[in-house]
């Protein structure tokens, strides 16, 4: 058992403290919000992620985890102190890393004994160095201290299984022993260990989802072709992905990326690029493509019913992705505003993202717990987000609610054929062949 501090009960950092709890291991969890930790000590939980409120009730029930709001106690006993704070977006595209800074200044005031920093947070190229300099500068007395980078790759609901069976651990470090010592409490994962320098795992992290992205984007390119040449592009992706040079995952057409990762990573690795003198044409490809996905809405509905002002329209699904209530960037977000910049009325259902979305959206459209009810009287769906329960619904009950019985479906979750059986309207994303 070794004692771990995580500031940040974030996304990241509280399946990360839960996760190492999960594993034996002793864990305080640091957030300087107040009504955050006093919600996470009742049992209530700040995100949606499938099994993490079982796992954080079981850890605290042993005493595993804690919660607390002082850097003192979360460092007082702590050999690993992992930096698991946000990184948001600034207003050039670059990292914002205040966060990251507070969580390594409270660590260097707080700490009493030697420590292993851990820097969990997407963060640019050289923060670890910056990190180190910072703990130095605010520390009352000298204490020996190590910086790891040891970047993230979880994917929201699938995180908790991300963690513990991951493709690979990555850690870098200008100390060989530290990164050695956070090799160990990964051990028992059973995962493949990469260990370099600070500044290399920092660029895995944004190299990984820059080329992620990339996947998502190119296919979405290839679904416009797609479409106007008359081919399938789900067919073509099956096709592709059976080459093991390319294989399937990432393959999806649809709507585009969204979420906490790809948008503001994408972004802030083309940011750092440009900054330091290079051309990121591809990266700047890749937002291009992916912002001009969500547009192909509009169109096809503008093309389809001429003018939508006064139209009704149902839209299921509102998080970026199933499984999770993040409404970060989520493709959902920029349709229902194009569409009610339009002159739509937008009624909208999610399994799990109504709360958040009342936050963003307020009364501007209307929200449904029933997603059947979502439908009724409106003059055209269209799919966001493919949820489970959205991919085999009463088509027949659909088409009597719907006044118009048009079908956009942006994750190309139905059956064109069989919904032109039963008389729908049926879009998809680069279903041309159909």
């Amino acid at each position: 058992m070794r004692t771990i501090c995580v500031i940040g009960v974030g996304y990241v950092g509280l399946v990360t403290g839960t996760c190492f709890a999960d594993l034996g291991h002793q864990v305080t969890c640091v957030d300087v919000d107040a009504v955050k930790i006093e919600k996470l000590c009742a049992g209530v939980m700040p995100i949606y992620e499938p099994g993490l409120e079982e796992m954080v009730r079981r850890n605290a029930q042993a005493g595993r985890v804690h919660f607390t709001t002082s850097y003192e106690e979360g460092l007082a006993e702590a050999e690993f102190a992992f930096i698991a704070v946000g990184t948001p977006q600034g207003s050039g595209g670059e990292a914002d890393l205040k966060y990251v800074r507070e969580a390594a200044r409270g660590i260097a005031e707080a700490m009493q004994r030697p420590v292993v920093i851990i820097n969990k947070s997407t963060v640019p190229i050289g923060t670890g160095d910056w990190v180190a300099d910072i703990v130095r500068r605010y520390q009352p007395q000298p204490i020996d201290f190590s910086v790891v980078s040891n970047p993230e790759f979880l994917r929201e609901g699938s995180a908790i299984n991300d963690f513990l069976f991951p493709d690979r651990i990555v850690l870098g470090s200008l100390h060989p022993d530290a990164a050695a010592q956070v090799a160990q409490l990964y051990l028992s994962l059973r995962a493949p260990i990469v260990i370099t320098d600070l500044r290399t795992a920092e660029m895995i992290k944004y190299a990984s989802n820059a080329f992620l992205a990339t996947r998502v984007s190119f296919i979405n390119e290839i679904s416009s072709i797609c479409e106007a040449l008359g081919a399938d592009v789900k067919e073509v992706a099956v096709g592709m992905g059976y080459d093991k040079r390319i294989g399937h995952a990432f393959l999806e057409a649809g709507l585009g990326y969204g979420g906490s990762c790809f948008p503001k990573d994408v972004q802030a690795l083309a940011h750092m690029a440009a900054v330091h003198g290079c051309h990121p044409q591809l990266l700047r490809a890749v937002m291009d493509i992916n912002r001009d996905q969500r547009r192909q809405v509009i169109h096809k509905l503008r093309a389809l019913m001429g003018t939508l002002d006064e139209k009704v329209i149902g839209v299921l699904g509102l998080a970026f992705k199933p499984n999770t209530d993040d409404m970060r960037e989520a493709p959902a977000l920029t349709i229902i505003e194009a569409l009610l910049a339009e002159g739509v009325s937008v009624k909208v259902h999610d399994p799990v993202a109504m709360t958040e979305a009342k936050h963003r959206l307020g009364d501007r459209v209307t929200y449904f717990d029933n997603y059947y009810e979502a439908l009724r009287d409106a003059d055209g769906l269209v799919v966001v987000t493919e949820w489970n329960e959205f991919r085999r619904p009463d088509f027949e009950r659909m088409k009597s609610l719907l006044r118009q019985a048009v079908v956009f479906d942006g994750r190309n979750i139905y059956d064109p054929s069989r919904l032109r059986d039963l008389g729908f309207t049926y879009y998809g994303m680069g279903r041309g062949g159909v």
